[in-house]
């Protein structure tokens, strides 16, 4: 789990705006959940796989609150697809992490108790569901299960504000963007010769997600202290984004919240839920209108009391 927390898609990026405090060695931070609080997440997973089932669907994207980044506009933070075939156990998230002893990516499937369990927040949390629909899911589907070509889009190199069209570093978000990129795109299998230059096909995933429109989250930073600390932060990188980025300090990173405007902007008929949680209650949520940050249900909405 501690590996696994390691991997939200810009924990180096929230920890650089404390930099002035002094670095976080992210590595060594644990998340200490008392039992009441692993039950609510318990809960709130099986109320999450009722969803999933219900929806009916082979695969959707799920996001999952992490570290605080609301000074970038962001609630989520890293982002996975569950799977009903998945290997593990039905609807575990495939997903990309940062294993921290070997300092290097990994695809791992997690069950959805411990994908939320990877909430550092646990008084208040937030889960985001999108359903495709069957002509989108099966084929992401049926990419996310192929090991041999999701292992080949599988970055050599992390970091947590990698430069979304680029192949020197790759974010956990990035390897779900060009997962979609793999699956809708009928890239194919991979060419002659990209078996020794694995980063090929990632550059066929890029252009094929710049030619269907899809658009990274800006990130805006300031102030500068993160172009300033970055080599010290050994999972924030900046050679690879262009120069003019470096200058305005705005950073085109996949995030969640892109994924789901691209999700949403190619396929009208996908749907969404947002699920929040507290010490008291779980809100559901159907629709592309945001919950809250304070997770009080408005009209229309689910409200199921914690048991």
């Amino acid at each position: 789990m501690r590996a696994l927390a390691a991997a939200t898609a810009l924990t180096l990026v929230a920890a650089a705006g404390t930099a002035q405090a002094g670095l976080l060695p992210y590595c060594d931070a644990q998340s200490d959940l008392s039992a009441a609080q692993r039950d609510t997440l318990l809960q709130v997973a099986a109320v999450v796989r009722q969803e999933l089932q219900r929806a009916g669907a082979p695969a959707a994207l799920v996001s999952r609150s992490g570290l605080d980044l609301k000074r970038f506009g962001q609630r989520y933070s890293h982002a996975g697809i569950s799977l009903a075939q998945s290997p593990s156990v039905p609807w575990s998230v495939r997903q990309l992490y940062f294993d921290c002893d070997e300092r290097r990516a990994r695809l791992f499937d997690q069950g959805l108790a411990g994908f939320l369990l990877g909430q550092h927040d646990a008084r208040v949390g937030f889960v985001s569901l999108v359903m495709l629909p069957e002509a989108a899911a099966r084929p992401l589907a049926q990419a996310a299960l192929d090991d041999a070509r999701a292992l080949a889009l599988l970055g050599a190199r992390y970091s947590a504000n990698a430069y979304a069209y680029s192949t020197r570093y790759q974010n956990c978000n990035q390897w779900v963007a060009e997962l979609m990129a793999l699956a809708w795109g009928a890239l194919g299998p991979q060419r002659q010769g990209e078996g020794s230059a694995p980063e090929a096909f990632r550059v066929r995933a890029q252009q094929w997600l710049r030619e269907a429109a899809y658009r990274p989250t800006p990130m805006t930073l300031r102030p500068r202290a993160l172009v300033f600390a970055a080599p010290f932060i050994p999972w924030v990188q900046l050679d690879d984004h262009p120069d003019t980025a470096l200058q305005d300090q705005v950073f085109e990173v996949s995030m969640p919240a892109s994924l789901e405007a691209f999700i949403r902007q190619r396929e009208p008929a996908a749907t969404r839920i947002e699920v929040c949680h507290t010490d008291s209650r779980i809100v559901l949520r159907r629709g592309w209108t945001p919950l809250p940050d304070d997770c009080v249900a408005g009209p229309g909405d689910e409200v199921l009391a914690l048991r």
